[in-house]
C-alpha cells in the first residue's frame, strides 16, 4: 500500500476518535478510561482495587495489617460495528482525496455512529439500573413537580456518595424543556462551563452539578442495531426496541461509567488497489462500550416514563 494511504488512516483515525468525545452527550464519560489499557482489538484491561477499613492502632504492636488488591480485569467491548465506503475515481482523485472522504466520514460519524453510541450507553445505564434497582419508573414530567422529582432523585445518589461528589443530569430533551420553561425552577438553574475531552461548552445547571440535553430518541430502555445486511436492515444503524421505555434523566456520579470508543484501524484503498472498483475504499470499523463496575452501581440512579412491567 503507498505510504500516502497509511498516514490519511492514521490521521482519520485520531479525528475520528476526537470527533465522537466532542459530539457524543456521552463524551465526557471516555474521561473515566484513563486507566484503562487498550492494545487494539476488542479487549481492554481495567484496574480493579480493593481495600480493608480501618482498625485500631496499638501503642505496643502499632498498626494492624491491611491488605490491597489491584489487578487488572479483562474485558470485552460488545459493540463491533463497521462500514465500508467507496468514492469513485472519477469524483475523487488523489488531490482532493483527504477533504472529499474527511467530509464523508465526518458526516458519517455525526450522524450515524454519535447517536448510535450514545443510545447504546444511555440505555445499557438505564437496564443495569433496573436490574440493581436504582430506579423511579412511571412519572410524566410536569412543571408543577419535576423540580421535587429530580431533587428526590438526586438524594438517593448524595446520600450514599456524599455530598461532595460531582454528578452529572443527563436529561431528556423533552424533558429539560419541561424543567427551563417553568419560571420558578428556571430561576434555580445556573449556566456553568462542561468539559468534554478537550471540548468546553456552556450548560445549565442545578446546584453546581450539569444537566446534559440528550435527543429523547437516544433516551430508550432498548435498542435493536441492524447488522446492515439481513433483508429489511440495509440501511444499518438503530431503532427502539419494541417495549422501549422512555428515559426522563439518569444521575450519576461524574467518575462511575467508564466509556471506551475506539476506531480500529482505518484501512483505505486507492483505486488501483481495489479490486471491486475504480474508486477510493474506505474500510472503517469501531469497537466501543460502556463500563459500569460492580461497587459502582450505587452511584447511579434512573428516571423512566413509563412504568415497569
Amino acid at each position: 500500500m503507498p505510504i500516502n494511504t497509511l498516514e490519511y488512516a492514521k490521521i482519520f483515525q485520531t479525528t475520528l476518535d476526537k470527533q465522537v468525545v466532542a459530539e457524543a452527550t456521552s463524551g465526557w464519560m471516555e474521561a473515566n478510561a484513563g486507566q484503562v489499557k487498550y492494545n487494539g482489538g476488542n479487549e481492554i484491561k481495567v484496574p480493579k482495587v480493593s481495600l480493608q477499613g480501618l482498625g485500631d492502632y496499638d501503642r505496643d504492636n502499632g498498626f494492624t495489617q491491611g491488605s490491597v488488591s489491584y489487578v487488572y480485569q479483562t474485558l470485552t467491548m460488545g459493540q463491533d460495528r463497521g462500514r465500508t465506503f467507496q468514492l469513485d475515481a472519477m469524483d475523487v482523485d488523489e488531490t482532493n482525496f483527504v477533504n472529499a472522504a474527511g467530509t464523508v466520514m465526518g458526516e458519517f460519524q455525526r450522524t450515524k455512529v454519535v447517536p448510535e453510541i450514545d443510545a447504546y450507553r444511555y440505555s445499557k445505564i438505564a437496564t443495569g439500573a433496573i436490574a440493581k434497582g436504582k430506579v423511579t419508573a412511571g412519572y410524566t414530567p410536569s412543571a408543577s413537580d419535576i423540580l421535587t422529582k429530580l431533587k428526590f432523585d438526586i438524594e438517593k445518589v448524595l446520600d450514599i456518595a456524599g455530598d461532595g461528589v460531582q454528578l452529572v443530569i443527563t436529561m431528556a430533551i423533552p424533558t429539560a424543556t419541561v424543567l427551563e420553561n417553568t419560571s420558578e425552577i428556571a430561576k434555580k438553574l445556573d449556566v456553568m462551563d462542561f468539559t468534554s475531552g478537550a471540548f468546553n461548552t456552556k450548560v445549565k445547571s442545578l446546584d453546581g452539578d450539569p444537566i446534559i440535553k440528550v435527543p429523547s430518541g437516544r433516551m430508550k430502555t432498548a435498542y435493536t442495531f441492524y447488522d446492515g445486511t439481513t433483508s429489511g436492515q440495509e440501511e444499518g444503524g438503530f431503532v427502539a426496541a419494541a417495549g422501549a421505555k422512555n428515559i426522563n434523566w439518569i444521575i450519576c456520579a461524574r467518575r462511575c461509567p467508564i466509556a471506551i470508543s475506539k476506531t480500529d484501524v482505518i484501512r483505505i484503498f486507492s483505486p488501483m488497489e481495489n479490486q471491486k472498483a475504480n474508486a477510493w475504499k474506505i474500510d472503517y470499523r469501531k469497537y466501543h462500550e460502556l463500563f459500569i463496575m460492580d461497587n459502582a452501581w450505587d452511584l447511579v440512579w434512573v428516571n423512566i416514563k413509563e412504568a415497569l412491567a
